[in-house]
Formats: structure tokens, C-alpha cells, sequence
């Protein structure tokens, strides 16, 4: 490894320790060490977020969207400002109220930059609807809250579906997930409640309520067995069944369904049935130690070692079932984890923000999916 890439690791890891050692409150005025690490790391000046572990440095949707969200845990409208700028003129065509953003982009076969998937991302839609709401009321500024509505029911509009005895349910994307006979794909990591339910009411008299019902029930029934896939299939008039062409997995996407459910508040009226749903997982960490690679949520049979960021995303789960001993050591396993050869990984850094983020309380959800920051600082 270079002396630049142990440099910059030395930073990121430096900032994740500081981080984790005021876990139970964040001192008073002081910053957020690991934010900063990561926005200047994977942060261009001009607001692009950058995947530095992918072959071709690729920005995301998501990325943009996951850190506009922590832009603002971080009270950083500056750079909140550059990232919806980014997005806007690179991904969503100049506005985000004409145009759902393309997922990926980067540098093209051509040797060009720009969209090399025009298709959207709805998770990544969802959380910048969100994050324009909340950015809108905690900065007092309508600009965001219009342009959250106008990208809300373009949600609705471009990427849900109607499917029998589910309801109004959303598509990972406007594109590719209806299937032939009726069969619709599904991923059950796009559907974190308490940004759904803050979106509805944001937005009443639309079928934003309906999204909700619809999701906490594709959450509960994909994963009747006690863990979520990555991806599910529906079909109409049968309803759930696995997705064998992905092998009914889950990993990756899967973990951020565990991260999300452990964030909600403690009065969301899904909370109880979705921690008695997934419990399985607590049980396989309480025997194996470590979160799994991919289990195979037929059967239940698990397969290597989750990564840092697999136990980073648990610890707000961990912490809602109470579970004292398995939290802190799932904290430990990453204050001691030093991944010098992911010290790059966009997802992991994302993963560990949201859960170590949650764990130092740097912000929490109402029942209702109101951001609640904990600003003890101001920046700018």
C-alpha cells in the first residue's frame, strides 16, 4: 500500500475511532469527525460522490442521495447545496421536478463522461424526497419542500404499481422489474417506514399512505421466515415467492432492511411486528459472532463473514432488542477492524455512518418519520 493510501486511511480511521468513543452523547460543539472524513473522501468540490472501490469511479443516485441526507445531520448546508446542484444538472437532466435522476453515472465506453444508466433508483428517489422535506423545514427554506413534493408524486407517477392484495407498492425503478406473467421484482431494502411515512404525510391526499401499508406488508411477508432477500418476487393472484434467478439471498441490500427497521422510533406502530419478524437474525449473531455474508432466506443456511459494515448497519437493531452484549460487540468488531484493503468502500463508509451515526445519537426519527438532529454544533 502507498503512503498516500495509508495517509488517507490513517484520517478516515482515526475520525471512525473518535467517533465511536463518544457513542452513548456526543460532546458538546464538537463536529462529526467521521462526516468529515468521508465528505473528504468521497466528496468532490463540486458535489459529486464518489464511488472510489468501483472499477470506474462511478457516482450513484444513492450515494448522492444517502449523503445529502447526512449533509444534513451534519447541519452542512453548503455542501447539501453542492450535492443537489450535482444532481440536478448531472443526473435529473437540470431539475429534479421534470426529470427522476439516472442511477448511474460516469465515464462511458466511449471514453466520455456522463449517464451510463438512464434508468432511476427509487430507494435513492425516496431518501432525496425526504432529505428536500426535512432540509426544507429544519432550514426553513419552501425551495427544498417544492421541489420534495414535485418528486414525490413523480414517485408515485413513474415508479409504484398497483398489485393485487398488496396494494400500492413502489418498483425499484421505472423500468425492468415488471416481469413476463404478471410477475413484478421487489426489493424489500427500498422500503425504510419511517422515510415513507414522513413523505405521506408531507403529502397527503396522494397514495403516499397506501406506499406505507403496502411496504410494511411486503416487508413482513418476503421475509416470513425471519430474513429479508435482497430480492423478492410477486406475482399477482399468488402472491411472495423466492427469486431464484438471485438465488433468494440475502446480503448487501438485505442488511440496510435490519438497519432501517432498528431506527425506527420506539411509538412507529410497525416497530414491534418488524423486531419479532427479523429476531432470526439476533439469533444467528448470537452463535456465529458475526453478522453473515448471504443467507439463503429459504433455509436459512449462511455463508462467509459479513464485512465491518454489515455489524456497523446492525448496531441501532442490536440496540432495539436490547441487546446489551451483542451491541457492544458488534461496536468493538469495528473500533478494531482496521480493512486496510476497503479503506475506498463507499458502502461500507455509508453503512457505518447510518449505524454509528443512529448509535452516538447524533439523530433519531419521531413516529411520524420527523428528523430529529442533534445539532450541538453549527457548520456551514
Amino acid at each position: 500500500m502507498s503512503l498516500l493510501r495509508q495517509s488517507l486511511y490513517g484520517i478516515l480511521l482515526t475520525g471512525l475511532l473518535l467517533s465511536l468513543s463518544v457513542h452513548a452523547a456526543p460532546a458538546r460543539c464538537m463536529p462529526w469527525p467521521a462526516w468529515e472524513n468521508y465528505r473528504s473522501r468521497f466528496i468532490s468540490g463540486d458535489g459529486r460522490v464518489i464511488d472510489h472501490g468501483s472499477l470506474s469511479n462511478i457516482t450513484t443516485s444513492e450515494g448522492q442521495a444517502y449523503s445529502m441526507f447526512f449533509a444534513i445531520v451534519a447541519n452542512d448546508r453548503t455542501r447539501f447545496d453542492l450535492l443537489l446542484k450535482w444532481t440536478m444538472n448531472n443526473l435529473a437532466r437540470g431539475s429534479l421536478a421534470n426529470s427522476l435522476p439516472a442511477w448511474q453515472w460516469g465515464k462511458r465506453n466511449d471514453g466520455s463522461w456522463g449517464v451510463m444508466d438512464d434508468n432511476a433508483a427509487s430507494d435513492a428517489d425516496l431518501w432525496m424526497a425526504y432529505a428536500l422535506g426535512e432540509a426544507g423545514r429544519l432550514w426553513k427554506d419552501e425551495g427544498y419542500s417544492d421541489l420534495s413534493r414535485a418528486l414525490a408524486l413523480r414517485i408515485i407517477n413513474e415508479e409504484t404499481v398497483t398489485l393485487d392484495r398488496l396494494g400500492r407498492i413502489l418498483l425499484p425503478g421505472p423500468r425492468s422489474f415488471q416481469l413476463p406473467d404478471d410477475v413484478y421484482r421487489l426489493n424489500p431494502s427500498y422500503y425504510p417506514i419511517q422515510i415513507m411515512r414522513r413523505i405521506a404525510a408531507l403529502n397527503p391526499d396522494t397514495e403516499w399512505d397506501q406506499i406505507v401499508t403496502a411496504s410494511i406488508n411486503a416487508l413482513l411477508r418476503s421475509g416470513e421466515r425471519g430474513y429479508s432477500p435482497d430480492w423478492v418476487l410477486y406475482k399477482n393472484k399468488v402472491g411472495f415467492m423466492p427469486d431464484n434467478e438471485k438465488k433468494a439471498l440475502g446480503s448487501y441490500d438485505a442488511i440496510r432492511v435490519y438497519l432501517w427497521a432498528g431506527m425506527l422510533s420506539e411509538n412507529d406502530p410497525a416497530r414491534a411486528a418488524l423486531m419479532k419478524r427479523f429476531h432470526p437474525m439476533i439469533e444467528h449473531i448470537v452463535q456465529n459472532g458475526i453478522p453473515p455474508l448471504e443467507i439463503n432466506t429459504q433455509d436459512g443456511a449462511t455463508k462467509g463473514y459479513g464485512p465491518v459494515g454489515f455489524s456497523s448497519a446492525l448496531l441501532p437493531f442490536l440496540a432495539a432488542h436490547n441487546q446489551k452484549s451483542l451491541l457492544e460487540q458488534q461496536r468493538l468488531r469495528v473500533i478494531n477492524a482496521q480493512p486496510l484493503e476497503r479503506w475506498d468502500n463507499y458502502y461500507e463508509q455509508v453503512l457505518t455512518l447510518f449505524g454509528v451515526g443512529w448509535l452516538e445519537k447524533r439523530y433519531r426519527f419521531d413516529k411520524e418519520g420527523k428528523l430529529l438532529p442533534n445539532w450541538t454544533c453549527t457548520q456551514n
